[in-house]
């Protein structure tokens, strides 16, 4: 039996991590367990969940940055943000549709994970918007870097470092962020009817006028429908959003759909249809069916996804939609998870990152999530993780598998 801690304070979690580390017993990091499918399984002897360090600590709407405890749900702070008007600019994704997860995501997790959303290609990952961090290492200190100011000048940027880093550095306790205020108003401008290709370069032509485009999506005929209830025109999708004052979204939005008019005919979607679109595309609604078919996320140059796309389907079974300007592609795989096919024709086409987010336990025991390290970085990174959890006891396996 598995013993599992939820220490309700820092000293607490400082704690059970110094006795960990003298009997050399490895720990699971959670926080509300949602996305513990992200990564590589981990074994370890024991659990430990920030859960019960919960609560937002400041929140001051006029400078624009909000601390808050690990454990703390994300519908907590997003509530306390909406409130004020203001959002999480990153628009972090919820796993829960597609790992099958139950629980609630927490803002440590967020960060922990480095979670983006569609708006990530215009204004940064969630690592962008964190400011500062409380954390315990593998020898049980609690470690404070950055602080409620958007300057970090130290040598070493363990802000930065610790978002993304899956646990498996520390275990964070207390976050500040920034945020920003939500757009007055917004819509999507929708191209009909563009063959991936077609698509691709809209989405260049879009992002190329003066009109701020804060998310560019393609969705091809094969998943059109699974979205806002099949209420998308007919055909393949390219959906690209518009956000701020309404008068200036109006004129933006028509703007656009002129400049477009050459690609094809071209509607609009009101501001509620908005939202539920851009959140279904977050949160990929379209494979989150409760299949445990191979799920695929990449990352390459927005000009290639669809040439990746179209190689792989010439060797095997793959569904496919774009989002990040085409630069994010999710695959999933109708049978194997082909790691090496798609690994070689990322590599092929200049290369990127492709993080295996969903398969069965045969295939996630066999398969690396995380496209394999350069042989020099691998080293520096190891080299890192041993000063931070020089006996390491955090998440062993979750990064790069156990040997």
């Amino acid at each position: 039996m598995i013993v599992h801690f939820e220490p309700a304070s820092e000293e607490g979690i400082a704690s059970v991590v110094r006795s960990a580390a003298a009997e050399r017993v490895t720990l699971a990091i959670v926080g509300g367990g949602t996305r513990s499918g992200l990564g590589n399984p981990v074994r370890a002897d024991r659990t430990l969940s920030t859960r019960r360090l919960s609560g937002i600590v400041t929140y001051n709407p006029a400078e624009m940055t909000m601390s808050a405890l690990a454990g703390t749900p994300l519908a907590e702070v997003e509530a306390a943000l909406a409130a004020k008007g203001q959002m999480l600019s990153f628009e972090p994704m919820d796993h829960r549709g597609i790992l099958g997860t139950t629980g609630e995501p927490t803002i440590g997790g967020t960060f922990a994970a480095n979670v983006s959303g569609p708006r990530r290609y215009v204004a940064g990952a969630a690592r962008d918007s964190l400011l500062g961090v409380r954390f315990v290492n593998g020898r049980g200190e609690l470690i404070k870097a950055g602080g409620r100011v958007m300057k970090n000048v130290t040598g070493l940027d363990l802000v930065k470092l610790m978002a993304g880093s899956y646990g498996t550095l520390g275990i964070l306790t207390e976050v500040t962020f920034k945020v920003l205020p939500v757009p007055p108003a917004a819509a999507t401008v929708v191209v009909e009817g563009l063959n991936d290709a077609e698509a691709a370069a809209v989405m260049a032509e879009a992002m190329a006028q003066p009109v701020e485009v804060s998310g560019a999506a393609h969705l091809p005929e094969s998943v059109r429908g699974r979205f806002i209830d099949g209420a998308l025109p007919e055909g393949a999708a390219t959906v690209l959003r518009l956000e701020g004052l309404a008068a200036s979204v109006e004129m933006r939005a028509e703007k656009l759909a002129a400049a477009l008019s050459r690609f094809g005919s071209a509607s609009k979607l009101d501001a509620g249809q908005t939202k539920a679109l851009w959140a279904e595309i977050r949160d990929v609604k379209s494979y989150a069916g409760g299949t445990a078919r191979p799920l695929w996320r990449v990352s390459v140059a927005p000009s290639v996804g669809h040439q990746l796309v179209a190689a792989l389907r010439l060797q095997t079974g793959v569904d496919a939609f774009y989002d990040w300007q085409g630069g994010l592609v999710w695959l999933r795989m109708e049978a194997e998870a082909e790691a090496e096919l798609v690994r070689r024709y990322v590599h092929a086409l200049g290369g990127g990152h492709a993080t295996l987010v969903r398969a069965d336990g045969e295939a996630r025991a066999r398969i690396p999530a995380f496209e394999p390290q350069a042989p020099a970085v691998a080293q520096l990174a190891e080299r890192v993780r041993a000063s931070f959890d020089p006996a390491r006891i955090f998440n062993p396996g979750r990064l790069a598998a156990v040997a």
